[in-house]
């Protein structure tokens, strides 16, 4: 069961309930799937095998600091699709995204609770991160889960609702946050460490202008979805799910500056690499920043530049080894 970019109201109002059988649903905005999302689905999963009920993850789309914040929201550290992917990889039968709007951001946590939480998901249990809040003002906390849930019971349509503690990673909280500032900053050894897993970014290779064919530097290009990424610049990357092993590779993450580029693009350079990859999955993995996105003069002087940002992450890229394999 997977029900993405649904309005509250229209999911409230679908008619039978999606879990009859009740569920367990874990709520957050897993963006990333960091160490925090996993313990706190992890939990959920545990609880919903011993109940015998599906585990729902309960996420938004857009997040609700990019829906308030507008322009200045936080960088993406996932897409809705990885994402939705990442919860089902964790063990959920059910991943939902509700449409986060003006409908959403008005409505009281009371009948967020109603209408959603026991009216369609019929929940068991419901699991929150640290300092959860929803609903009209953030009013809706762990307090009025419990006792939402508590009221309900002798009608059978109850629900226990806890919260997980934080998680810490060298005595740092692990947070969605503090990821993006490692990224942002080149730190992928301490991002890995917080998210579990080393920083990589997945999609289809699409068309795009071809010009690094013409300039003798061809890429899989992926798009970005209009969201605004956590990182911005040139890396040294691994690219997997383009043959047995993961391929070495120089990556471009950004707007293409010289070329009056607008869209963020991930132009991905397999080295040494002879093959059509539109169309397929791919995964990209960052293992160093090599400099920021900058606008040349003219193509003789970016390319000029490619050449050495090509040596460079050969050199890099010997001396590690790929880590993350495709989802």
């Amino acid at each position: 069961m997977t029900f993405l970019f649904r309005d509250a109201g229209s999911l409230a109002g679908h008619g039978r309930a999606l879990c009859p059988q009740g569920s367990v649903v874990c709520i957050g905005a897993f963006d990333g799937l960091h160490l925090g999302h996993r313990a706190l689905v992890g939990r959920a999963v545990e609880r919903a095998r011993a109940l015998g009920v599906p585990t729902v993850a309960l996420g938004f789309e857009p997040l609700p600091r990019e829906f308030f914040a507008r322009e200045a929201g936080p960088p993406r550290l996932m897409l809705a699709r990885a994402k939705v992917e990442g919860l089902r990889a964790l063990g959920c039968e059910g991943v939902g995204l509700l449409r986060f709007n003006a409908a959403l951001a008005a409505m009281p946590a009371e009948d967020f609770v109603r209408q959603v939480l026991v009216d369609q998901l019929a929940a068991r249990e419901v699991w929150v991160g640290p300092e959860f809040r929803f609903g009209k003002g953030r009013a809706g906390d762990l307090a009025l889960l419990q006792a939402h849930g508590a009221a309900l019971v002798a009608s059978g349509r109850g629900f226990a609702a806890h919260e997980i503690a934080p998680v810490h990673v060298d005595g740092e909280r692990v947070s969605s946050t503090r990821i993006r500032a490692a990224l942002a900053a080149g730190e992928f050894a301490h991002a890995a460490r917080l998210l579990g897993r080393p920083y990589a970014i997945g999609g289809h290779v699409v068309r795009g202008q071809q010009l690094g064919r013409t300039l003798g530097y061809p890429t899989a290009n992926l798009r970005y979805g209009g969201k605004v990424p956590a990182l911005r610049g040139i890396y040294a990357t691994w690219v997997h799910g383009v043959g047995d092993a993961p391929w070495p590779s120089v990556s471009s993450f950004g707007t293409r500056p010289t070329v009056d580029g607008v869209e963020p693009l991930l132009e991905a350079h397999l080295f040494d690499f002879a093959g059509d990859l539109y169309g397929r999955r791919v995964e990209v993995e960052f293992v160093a920043k090599l400099r920021d996105e900058e606008k040349f003069p003219d193509l003789p002087s970016l390319v000029a530049q490619m050449h050495q940002d090509d040596a460079q992450a050969r050199a890099i890229l010997h001396q590690h080894e790929p880590q993350r394999a495709i989802a």
